[in-house]
């Protein structure tokens, strides 16, 4: 029955991408079942194959290496604070999100701009990009831009190509904007990592494998949405940092994810703020089966049946909407700590899984602002065009991630 829900949910959301779509006679099925494909293929090879997972389990190691290192910065600077030891007896947790989770953003956004510098990084995005033009048939341009989102921000990894931002064709924009919305980015996945330890085995090596795997299925709802009628756009990478020696590189990183630590931390405190006063208000409500009106309930009903299409039953249907709900309003850090706090049995492992592969994503309303903001300053002859791609460019970021744990989950069934 889950299998068979799963199978329909595939097929929905390749549907409701199609009744969007600006050209519906112009959209190739040759194109879907190829992306389908592909992405099926990278699912299958990234999550069953013994040797991958295993070296993926060294990355698991690596991001332990970077909580050790994070930590003795922020235990010399904070003290007891940042993670060190309690100098009194302590009748609740010590562990402080500000303080001992969110400044490994700067280690690893330091260590990114380093690796730039290094042209390790350059010369992975490329050899990425040489596959994703492959297989994909895309431009060389939008296959960089493609290949870079995995490790970089939604407006860094334009960047990466911005000399050819104002030639490309509306779906290559369009593209590589839902690129960005259904992926996320080396600077938080260690983040999530650690929210997320505990909940799901080798929860590192399944964020980078979502990211992956979300991007063919993004390119491809992308160009079904907004299917390709010009010319592919050539290019390669154009590194947008000019470092005079390392320490420069270590420093602009360390400013940047500084940024990126103070914008997340504001949010947080924001969103929480707004949610807990919406809350507040819809209490005045009558009740509804003797539970207070909440977001989170609206979110759980209205999600739901999405949830269930991904193969999740009915039961766990309601608590995996309102993770996908608050994914989707506020952001994807917010629902990984409410998937970290669930009770036991609250959702199955598999359930777990499917939930992590559908909100490892930067679609979210506040990411459309960043978007707009962000690639209107590269192009800005291009803006009103932005604009009017914007929400449907977080619509096809949740509907490929939603795709990556529809077929992720089926499979963990199939494989066991």
């Amino acid at each position: 029955m889950l299998i068979a829900q799963a199978f329909m949910g595939i097929f929905t959301f390749i549907g409701f991408s199609w009744f969007m779509s600006e050209d519906r006679h112009a959209v190739k099925k040759r194109l879907i079942l190829r992306g389908l494909g592909i992405q099926i293929a990278l699912a299958i090879l990234l999550t069953q194959f013994p040797i991958i997972s295993t070296s993926f389990s060294y990355l698991s190691k690596g991001v332990e290496a970077l909580k050790a290192a994070t930590q003795a910065g922020t235990v010399f600077v904070f003290g007891y604070l940042g993670g060190g030891s309690v100098p009194f007896e302590a009748k609740g947790s010590t562990f402080i999100f500000a303080l001992q989770a969110l400044p490994m953003i700067m280690v690893v956004s330091a260590l990114s701009m380093l690796l730039f510098y290094l042209n390790i990084l350059p010369w992975i995005v490329r050899k990425i990009s040489w596959f994703w033009r492959k297989v994909l048939n895309i431009g060389g341009a939008l296959g960089t831009a493609a290949a870079a989102k995995v490790f970089l921000g939604n407006i860094e990894a334009p960047l990466i190509v911005r000399p050819y931002l104002k030639n490309f064709s509306r779906s290559e924009l369009f593209t590589i904007m839902c690129c960005g919305m259904a992926t996320t980015a080396t600077t938080v996945m260690a983040l999530y990592a650690t929210i997320l330890e505990g909940t799901i085995p080798n929860t590192i090596g399944h964020i980078l494998t979502a990211s992956i795997i979300s991007i063919p299925a993004a390119i491809t709802l992308a160009r079904v949405i907004v299917p390709e009628t010009a010319e592919k756009t050539s290019g390669d990478v154009v590194v947008p940092y000019q470092f005079s020696n390392w320490m420069d590189a270590v420093s602009r990183g360390t400013s940047d994810g500084l940024n990126i630590f103070l914008n997340i931390a504001a949010m947080l405190i924001v969103v929480l703020a707004l949610v807990t006063l919406g809350n507040s208000i819809l209490g005045l409500l009558p009740s509804i089966g003797g539970e207070a009106i909440s977001f989170e309930r609206i979110f759980g009903i209205f999600f739901a049946p999405i949830t269930w299409l991904m193969g999740i039953p009915w039961s766990e249907a309601i608590i995996s909407g309102k993770l996908l709900g608050t994914k989707t309003v506020l952001n994807e850090v917010v629902a990984f700590v409410e998937l970290s706090k669930l009770q036991p049995g609250a959702l199955s492992t598999t359930s777990s899984l499917i939930m992590m592969y559908a909100m490892c994503g930067f679609a979210n309303f506040s990411a459309i602002g960043i978007v707009i903001g962000g690639m209107s300053a590269m192009v800005p002859e291009r803006r009103q065009e932005i604009v009017s791609l914007s929400l449907r460019s977080m619509i096809v970021g949740t509907l490929a991630t939603c795709l990556s744990g529809t077929i992720v989950g089926l499979l963990s069934r199939i494989f066991g």
